[in-house]
């Protein structure tokens, strides 16, 4: 799939890490380094714009490396970018560690996953069709 992109950062185009990545990497374009304190937030630009095609989002989620050893994560996760956007993306990222995290020019952040979608179209109904699991939710097939 080709999708076009401008970029405006000092970075090279977003990549797969292997041949079987399902998401790319993208990289904080910075002029200085972000502190985050813990449990601080930012906004961090990346220098990317995309034209997504209809029926595609692209999903911003967290990297497990950044997730398990240093508390970061990105905090609307999945963050969607819809095929209408044409500003910047940034990624809104959030230090869950109790230590201060400096974000750093050209560090990867996050990772996007480019999805196909549907939109619904609503039936509105009286009643549902029953199912085995009906209303259980919330664990409610236990713990093991």
């Amino acid at each position: 799939m080709q999708i076009q992109i401008v970029n405006k950062s000092h970075h090279k185009l977003p990549q797969y890490a292997t041949a079987l990545s399902a998401g790319l990497d993208i990289r904080a374009n910075l002029d200085s380094p972000i502190t985050l304190k813990p449990l601080g937030r930012a906004l961090v630009p990346t220098g990317l714009f995309i034209a997504l095609p209809q029926g595609y989002e692209a999903q911003i989620r967290p990297r497990s490396g950044l997730a398990i050893k240093k508390g970061i994560t990105v905090l609307n996760s999945p963050g969607t970018i819809d095929a209408d956007y044409r500003g910047e993306i940034c990624i809104i990222l959030v230090n869950l560690s109790s230590d201060d995290f400096v974000i750093e020019d050209g560090e990867r952040i996050c990772q996007m996953v480019i999805a196909r979608h549907e939109q619904a179209v609503w039936e509105e109904v009286e009643v549902l069709d029953q199912t085995e699991r009906g209303e259980g939710g919330f664990g409610h097939t236990g713990v093991k």
